[in-house]
């Protein structure tokens, strides 16, 4: 199979393969600027902080992110709590919430000019079915519809500050943030680090195909933000 293209900047926007229908891709003429990385990465906190910054240089800005969808949103979120979904219909189910939040949210609001800021994307979806055995061509073709962003960020924590934080943050381990379903360990601590370390493996081959930037995750918060305010600043200078 043919190297997927990768996220760059173009004024024109592009798809992986072909878009949704009715969609003009002449006319999206804001910026989709995606942060990527795994739980307890940063990534919520560098997007407030983004936004807060793009506001106050005059642009309109709109956020996206997983399991945001009007459609199914609310109940892939009461799905996962019960700890039951197969890996094939969790894929189905982030896909489902990914194209209706394409569709309803980054489409229009790129269409009306706006700056994007997703957090996280296909590739973090991509990223945990793979690790559960999903076929990439599958995955491939499942969102191949998506949008090409003009820039994608990978926040790169080590496996051992991302327990940290997570514990830290919520004194437990997310059943599926940790892996359970895939019987890697009985020990959720351990699971967790096995599982992220997987993880961590899926986004370097994906980073690989599809170009998007390694950002470091372990610095501090002022650090991870100026260097991220440096890195888009080019690229909006190239889309505006």
């Amino acid at each position: 199979m043919s190297p997927m293209p990768k996220a760059s900047v173009n004024t024109v926007k592009r798809t992986y393969g072909e878009p949704l229908p009715n969609v003009d891709l002449t006319k999206l003429i804001g910026g989709l600027i995606v942060i990527e990385g795994p739980d307890s990465s940063g990534r919520s906190t560098q997007i407030r902080l983004l936004t807060q910054w793009l506001q106050q240089e005059g642009y309109a800005v709109a956020s996206s992110g997983l399991t945001r969808s009007l459609l199914v949103g609310e109940a892939l979120d009461q799905a996962k709590q019960g700890n039951i979904l197969s890996p094939r219909t969790m894929s189905l189910f982030y896909a489902t919430d990914f194209y209706d939040q394409l569709e309803n949210s980054i489409i229009p609001a790129l269409r009306a000019g706006y700056i994007v800021l997703a957090d996280r994307y296909i590739y973090t979806l991509m990223a945990r079915d793979l690790v559960r055995g999903a076929d990439r061509a599958w995955l491939e073709s499942l969102y191949s519809k998506a949008l090409v962003p003009d820039a994608v960020y990978l926040l790169n924590v080590s496996v051992k500050n991302l327990a940290e934080r997570t514990l830290a943050m919520h004194q437990c381990m997310d059943y599926w943030e940790s892996g359970m379903d895939l019987g890697l360990s009985r020990d959720w601590y351990d699971s967790f680090i096995r599982y992220q370390r997987r993880l961590h493996v899926e986004f370097m081959r994906l980073q690989k195909d599809y170009g998007f930037e390694v950002v470091n995750g372990n610095r501090g918060i002022k650090a991870i933000q100026k260097d991220l305010r440096q890195r888009i600043e080019k690229v909006l200078a190239q889309i505006f």
